[in-house]
């Protein structure tokens, strides 16, 4: 859903502005769009700065600008990504079934199948529950038909409100549920102290993630009884700070804010970027400021809510 009094290209963003309010005005003086502005808009709307490759999204997304339309790309989850779910699926899988083998030359993003087993300690009954909640969330993220029921989170897959009551779905093991819900993480969100429970962090797994495999390793130990992590939980905007993207994607807002306000550079201007905008145009520009704006929203918004 879009956020209340902005328009719906800026459902991915989290407040709105004058600026925001003047890239509106922009769009307004341009009359009819054709089908390739659109098509570009969209994609802009569904810039994530959490995604793990953000930063070669929001590059695919100005050279679409620049060139006028989309290029075709591949519709599918990059290979590296892909095997890490993979890996991390059959690791949790075995462990959940007591098939655990030592010395299973798997890992996730580098962190091998032992260790991962080390951050969950000894099997019971409610961690079994819990990790095998996980692997239904990366069930789902390497195929949408297998289901993946929220523990506490009331949206659906794209963010809309819930169509039922959320929980529902583990009447049978509402035990298992409650506990789950009543284990509080204690982190970090930019520095502050913040709360999350166990049963939000599985949730809110994504396997997009720029910090998927660390988010999952904090949420195994919290599993495991750890839950003071040093490691901060990231997720979404949550602590959007600690990327290593956020300087490459800060790059990037400045090269198209030089791009479409057409003033003097102010910070770092990445010049192959701005050559494939190509000559401003009022569409370009306009394109160009929403992306610039959306950047610079994702990255500066606060995470000002606990999960809890």
């Amino acid at each position: 859903m879009a956020t209340e009094g902005l328009r719906a290209w800026w459902q991915n963003c989290g407040g709105g502005g004058e600026e925001v309010l003047a890239i509106d005005a922009m769009e307004d003086s341009l009359g009819p769009l054709d089908e390739q502005a659109i098509e570009i808009r969209r994609l802009i709307t569904g810039f994530e700065a959490c995604y793990h490759e953000a930063d070669k999204e929001a590059e695919f997304i100005a050279g679409a600008i620049g060139a006028g339309q989309c290029p075709q790309r591949a519709n599918e989850r990059p290979a590296p990504r892909k095997k890490e779910l993979e890996n991390a699926r059959q690791i949790l899988s075995m462990w959940c079934e007591g098939s655990v083998i030592n010395g299973m030359d798997r890992d996730v993003g580098g962190v091998r199948a032992d260790e991962l087993f080390s951050f969950i300690g000894e099997p019971s009954p409610l961690k079994r529950w819990q990790v095998a909640g996980i692997v239904d969330k990366i069930g789902h993220a390497l195929d949408p038909n297998h289901p993946y029921h929220n523990l506490a989170l009331n949206v659906g897959d794209y963010g809309e409100p819930g169509t039922c009551a959320v929980g529902e779905h583990y009447k049978d093991d509402a035990t298992f549920l409650r506990r789950t819900r009543e284990t509080i993480i204690h982190d970090t969100v930019d520095g502050r102290k913040s709360k999350v429970s166990l049963a939000f962090a599985i949730d809110l797994l994504m396997p997009c993630s720029w910090d998927f495999v660390g988010y999952l390793a904090t949420t195994l130990k919290a599993i495991g009884g750890d839950l003071h992590p040093q490691r901060p939980l990231a997720c979404c905007a949550r602590n959007i700070q600690l990327s290593p993207l956020c300087d490459r994607l800060r790059t990037i807002s400045d090269t198209l804010g030089f791009f479409w306000k057409s003033n003097t550079p102010a910070g770092n201007i990445d010049r192959r970027i701005l050559a494939s905008l190509g000559t401003p145009t009022p569409v370009k520009r306009w394109l160009a400021a929403s992306l610039d704006k959306t950047i610079r929203l994702h990255l500066s918004q606060p995470f000002d809510i606990d999960l809890f």
